[in-house]
C-alpha cells in the first residue's frame, strides 16, 4: 500500500489518529535509512522532534474540529529545506566548499513562511553548487540521486528535496526555481512541481529589491520563485495555499479547486509545442519516451475536454547567449574570501570566470534582450489558454554524466536535457510539471503545462485531470 500524502496526513493529525512526533519520527528514520540516496545533506533530529512535540501540544489544546480547521495549515508536518535558504540557527552551505558553513541568523522569508504555516523541517537537502545546475552534485556531499533508479540523477536544483519526496521521506515541501529548479527534478522523479508566475508568492516579493521588483540588478526579468513539490496535485495545493497564506481563505484555497472541481474544467485552448530557444545554438532532439508522455497528456487533456493543437511558436535566436549571460552573472556578485575561488567546482568557476569577463553593459544589453523575449513569448503563448510541452527531453542521466563533459560540455548537456524550461522563468509566467508516462524501465516521464499570468490554480486543476 502507497504511503498516505499530504493532505491525508492532515487530516490524520487534526483527527487525533497520528501525532506529529511519530510522523517526524518516522520520516527521520527513513531518511537515514535512505541516506544511500544523497536526499539530505544535514538532519537535525533532535530540533525537529522537539517542534513536533509542540505542534502535537497545540493540536491537543485545540479541542473542536471546527477551531483545529483554524491551525496553521502545515502544522506538525515534516518537510526540509533546500541547502539554499537560510533557516535560523542551521548551517547553509549553499552546496559549496567555496564559502563560510554558517548558521542562519535568521529565518529567509520562505522558511519564515514555511514555519509559520506549521511545518517540521527535518533539516537540508541536497543542492548543485549555488543551485546554477539542472543536477544535485557538488564538492561537498554526495550526489542526490532517483529513487526510481539510483544510478541517476534526480535532477536540481531541488534533487535532494525531490528525491526525499519520492523516496517516501517526507510528503512534500516548499523548493525554488529560477530556471526549472522545481519543474526538472519533479519531472525527473515522478512528482507534480509548480513554479509560480513572479509575484504570485509574498516571500518572494519580500526578497525583490529595488524600484521594480520584477527586475535583477541588471535590468532582467527577475527568474527565481519558490513554490511547491509533491506526489499529487492536491497534496502540491496545499502547499501552495500554505506559502502564499491562503490557508483561510476558502474561496480562494487552490486544494478546494483541485479537490472539486477539476472535472468542470473543460473547453480551454492548449497549445502543444516543441519549440525551444536553445535550438539557435544547439539541436534539440526529444527521446520517444518524451514524445510518448507529451502523446499521453495530449490524450488524455483531450480526452478531459480541452481543445489540443499544434501551436506555431518562433523564439528570438538572442536567447541562448542573452540567457547565458544574465544567468552567469549572478555569480560575479558574490565576495569570496582570498584563496575561496580555487575550492570552487568546475561549473561554477566557468560561470565565475565568465561574469567577471562580461562588462556590465553588455549584460545590461542581454538584459533588455530578456525583456523583449519575456514579452514576445506573453504574446505568442497568450493566443492560447495553455501551452503545453514536454518537461524533459530524455529520462533522467546517469549521476556523473554532467560533470564528465567539462564545464562546457556540462551546460550544454543541461540545456539539451531541459530546453524548454528556463524561458517560462523568463517570461515570469507559472507552469506545473506532472508524469504521463513510464518507460519500459520504470522510469517516470512528465509533461509542462505553461499558463497565463494568475492561472496557478487552473494549472494544478489540469495536473488532476492528467492523473485522473
Amino acid at each position: 500500500m502507497e504511503d498516505p500524502g499530504l493532505f491525508d496526513l492532515r487530516e490524520a493529525l487534526r483527527h487525533g489518529e497520528v501525532s506529529s512526533h511519530d510522523l517526524v519520527g518516522t520520516a527521520l528514520e527513513r531518511a537515514e535509512a535512505s541516506a544511500d540516496l544523497g536526499a539530505f545533506v544535514s538532519l537535525n533530529g533532535e530540533l525537529a522532534l522537539a517542534e513536533a512535540r509542540a505542534a502535537d501540544a497545540r493540536i491537543a489544546a485545540t479541542v473542536s474540529a471546527t477551531a483545529r480547521r483554524g491551525l496553521p495549515p502545515l502544522l506538525g508536518l515534516p518537510t526540509a529545506h533546500k541547502d539554499l535558504v537560510a533557516v535560523r540557527g542551521i548551517v547553509t552551505t549553499h552546496g559549496s566548499a567555496a564559502v563560510p558553513h554558517l548558521p542562519a541568523a535568521e529565518d529567509d522569508p520562505v522558511a519564515a513562511a514555511v514555519r509559520a504555516a506549521g511545518a517540521v523541517s527535518l533539516g537540508k537537502t541536497q543542492v548543485p553548487e549555488f543551485g546554477i545546475a539542472g543536477y544535485s552534485e557538488n564538492e561537498i556531499a554526495p550526489p542526490a540521486r532517483n529513487p526510481h533508479d539510483p544510478a541517476r540523477t534526480a535532477g536540481g536544483s531541488s534533487g535532494g528535496t525531490a528525491a526525499a519526496i519520492a523516496a517516501g521521506v517526507i510528503p512534500g515541501a516548499i523548493a525554488s526555481d529560477a530556471g526549472g529548479s522545481i519543474r526538472i527534478p519533479a519531472a525527473a522523479c515522478g512528482l507534480v512541481g509548480l513554479k509560480p508566475g513572479r509575484g504570485a508568492v509574498p516571500a518572494d516579493r519580500t526578497r525583490s529589491a529595488g524600484s521594480d521588483p520584477s527586475l535583477d540588478d541588471f535590468g532582467a526579468p527577475r527568474m527565481g520563485v519558490s513554490g511547491p513539490i509533491a506526489r499529487d496535485a492536491r497534496d502540491a495545493a496545499i502547499l501552495y495555499d500554505a506559502l502564499r497564506g491562503r490557508a483561510d481563505e476558502p474561496a480562494h484555497l487552490a486544494v478546494a479547486s483541485v479537490m472539486t472541481q477539476p472535472g468542470s474544467l473543460r473547453g480551454l485552448r492548449i497549445g502543444v509545442s516543441l519549440a525551444s530557444p536553445f535550438e539557435e545554438w544547439i539541436p534539440i532532439r526529444f527521446d520517444p519516451d518524451a514524445l510518448a508522455a507529451l502523446q499521453a497528456g495530449v490524450d488524455a487533456l483531450t480526452a478531459a475536454g480541452h481543445t489540443v493543437e499544434e501551436a506555431e511558436i518562433a523564439y528570438d535566436s538572442r536567447y541562448p547567449e542573452a540567457f547565458t549571460t544574465v544567468w552567469t552573472a549572478g555569480l560575479g556578485r558574490i565576495a569570496f574570501e582570498p584563496g575561496a575561488e580555487d575550492r570552487l567546482g568546475a561549473l561554477a568557476g566557468m560561470f565565475l570566470r565568465r561574469a567577471r569577463d562580461t562588462p556590465r553593459a553588455q549584460v545590461e544589453k542581454a538584459a533588455a534582450a530578456l525583456r523583449s523575449f519575456a514579452a514576445d513569448v506573453a504574446r505568442q503563448w497568450g493566443a492560447y489558454d495553455v501551452v503545453l510541452t514536454p518537461a524533459l527531453a530524455s529520462p533522467a542521466p546517469r549521476v556523473g554524466a554532467f560533470r564528465a563533459l567539462g564545464p562546457e560540455g556540462d551546460y550544454r548537456l543541461q540545456c539539451e536535457w531541459a530546453p524548454q524550461t528556463s524561458m517560462v522563468n523568463v517570461a515570469g509566467l507559472p507552469a506545473v510539471t506532472a508524469p504521463t508516462h513510464r518507460t519500459a524501465a520504470g522510469l517516470p516521464m512528465s509533461v509542462q503545462l505553461i499558463g497565463r499570468a494568475g492561472d496557478e490554480v487552473r494549472l494544478l486543476q489540469l495536473a488532476a485531470q492528467l492523473a485522473a
